[in-house]
Protein backbone atom coordinates (compact mmCIF):
# COMPACT_ATOMS: atom_id res chain seq x y z
CA UNK A 1 0.00 0.00 0.00
CA UNK A 2 2.78 2.42 0.98
CA UNK A 3 4.66 1.54 -2.19
CA UNK A 4 1.59 2.35 -4.33
CA UNK A 5 1.16 5.71 -2.59
CA UNK A 6 4.87 6.50 -3.07
CA UNK A 7 4.68 5.59 -6.74
CA UNK A 8 1.60 7.73 -7.19
CA UNK A 9 3.30 10.66 -5.42
CA UNK A 10 6.36 10.41 -7.65
CA UNK A 11 4.18 10.27 -10.76
CA UNK A 12 2.15 13.28 -9.62
CA UNK A 13 5.31 15.25 -8.87
CA UNK A 14 6.86 14.38 -12.23
CA UNK A 15 3.66 15.37 -14.03
CA UNK A 16 3.46 18.72 -12.25
CA UNK A 17 7.13 19.47 -12.97
CA UNK A 18 6.64 18.67 -16.66
CA UNK A 19 3.53 20.86 -16.82
CA UNK A 20 5.37 23.66 -15.02
CA UNK A 21 8.37 23.40 -17.34
CA UNK A 22 6.10 23.97 -20.33
CA UNK A 23 4.78 27.24 -18.97
CA UNK A 24 1.30 28.70 -19.01
CA UNK A 25 0.46 30.81 -22.04
CA UNK A 26 -2.33 32.73 -20.26
CA UNK A 27 0.07 33.75 -17.51
CA UNK A 28 2.68 34.44 -20.18
CA UNK A 29 0.35 36.92 -21.86
CA UNK A 30 0.15 38.81 -18.56
CA UNK A 31 3.93 38.79 -18.15
CA UNK A 32 4.29 39.91 -21.78
CA UNK A 33 2.59 43.17 -20.76
CA UNK A 34 6.07 44.22 -19.59
CA UNK A 35 7.24 43.84 -23.19
CA UNK A 36 4.42 45.48 -25.16
CA UNK A 37 5.87 48.98 -25.07
CA UNK A 38 8.59 47.75 -27.42
CA UNK A 39 7.32 44.49 -28.96
CA UNK A 40 4.16 43.16 -30.55
CA UNK A 41 3.39 39.45 -30.38
CA UNK A 42 -0.12 39.24 -31.80
CA UNK A 43 0.66 40.92 -35.13
CA UNK A 44 3.66 41.45 -37.37
CA UNK A 45 3.78 45.17 -36.51
CA UNK A 46 7.19 46.37 -35.35
CA UNK A 47 7.58 48.89 -32.58
CA UNK A 48 10.84 50.03 -31.00
CA UNK A 49 11.84 46.38 -31.24
CA UNK A 50 10.87 43.75 -33.80
CA UNK A 51 7.54 41.96 -33.72
CA UNK A 52 7.67 38.60 -31.99
CA UNK A 53 4.92 36.85 -33.92
CA UNK A 54 6.41 33.52 -34.92
CA UNK A 55 9.69 34.22 -33.13
CA UNK A 56 10.05 30.66 -31.80
CA UNK A 57 12.19 28.87 -34.37
CA UNK A 58 13.27 32.06 -36.16
CA UNK A 59 16.94 32.91 -36.62
CA UNK A 60 18.00 35.93 -34.56
CA UNK A 61 18.07 39.23 -36.41
CA UNK A 62 16.02 38.08 -39.40
CA UNK A 63 12.50 39.52 -39.08
CA UNK A 64 12.15 40.96 -42.61
CA UNK A 65 10.32 44.10 -41.50
CA UNK A 66 13.02 44.98 -38.96
CA UNK A 67 16.19 44.17 -40.94
CA UNK A 68 17.36 47.78 -41.12
CA UNK A 69 17.02 48.27 -37.37
CA UNK A 70 18.77 45.31 -35.76
CA UNK A 71 22.05 45.91 -33.96
CA UNK A 72 25.17 44.49 -35.56
CA UNK A 73 25.41 42.21 -32.52
CA UNK A 74 21.99 40.68 -33.20
CA UNK A 75 22.66 40.31 -36.92
CA UNK A 76 26.00 38.66 -36.15
CA UNK A 77 24.40 36.32 -33.62
CA UNK A 78 21.90 35.20 -36.25
CA UNK A 79 24.61 34.82 -38.88
CA UNK A 80 26.53 32.66 -36.39
CA UNK A 81 23.50 30.37 -36.07
CA UNK A 82 21.51 31.69 -33.10
CA UNK A 83 17.94 30.43 -33.46
CA UNK A 84 15.23 31.42 -31.01
CA UNK A 85 14.39 27.99 -29.65
CA UNK A 86 13.08 27.62 -26.11
CA UNK A 87 16.54 27.30 -24.53
CA UNK A 88 17.97 30.35 -26.31
CA UNK A 89 14.86 32.42 -25.61
CA UNK A 90 15.06 31.48 -21.93
CA UNK A 91 18.70 32.58 -21.73
CA UNK A 92 17.97 35.80 -23.61
CA UNK A 93 14.91 36.69 -21.56
CA UNK A 94 16.89 36.12 -18.37
CA UNK A 95 19.89 38.27 -19.41
CA UNK A 96 19.70 39.85 -22.89
CA UNK A 97 23.07 41.58 -22.63
CA UNK A 98 24.81 38.35 -21.62
CA UNK A 99 23.21 36.21 -24.32
CA UNK A 100 23.86 38.71 -27.13
CA UNK A 101 26.44 41.24 -25.95
CA UNK A 102 26.07 44.59 -27.69
CA UNK A 103 22.39 44.20 -28.60
CA UNK A 104 20.14 47.28 -28.42
CA UNK A 105 17.49 45.93 -26.06
CA UNK A 106 17.40 48.11 -22.94
CA UNK A 107 15.35 45.63 -20.87
CA UNK A 108 17.50 43.99 -18.18
CA UNK A 109 15.64 40.69 -18.29
CA UNK A 110 13.06 38.67 -16.41
CA UNK A 111 14.19 37.43 -13.01
CA UNK A 112 11.71 34.61 -12.39
CA UNK A 113 12.07 31.30 -14.22
CA UNK A 114 8.28 30.86 -14.09
CA UNK A 115 7.77 34.18 -15.89
CA UNK A 116 10.28 33.17 -18.55
CA UNK A 117 8.63 29.78 -19.11
CA UNK A 118 5.22 31.43 -19.29
CA UNK A 119 6.29 34.08 -21.81
CA UNK A 120 7.84 31.39 -23.99
CA UNK A 121 4.61 29.38 -23.79
CA UNK A 122 2.70 32.52 -24.87
CA UNK A 123 5.06 33.17 -27.79
CA UNK A 124 4.93 29.52 -28.87
CA UNK A 125 1.12 29.70 -28.94
CA UNK A 126 1.41 32.12 -31.90
CA UNK A 127 -0.89 34.61 -30.13
CA UNK A 128 -2.84 36.06 -33.03
CA UNK A 129 -5.98 38.02 -32.08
Amino acid sequence: MLRAISSASVLLLATSIAAHAGGDRALGKKVFNRCIACHEAATDRDKIGPHLLGVVGRTAGTAESFLGHYSEAMKSAGAAGLVWDEANLAEYLKAPKLKVPGNKMAFAGLTKDDDIANVIAYLKADPKP
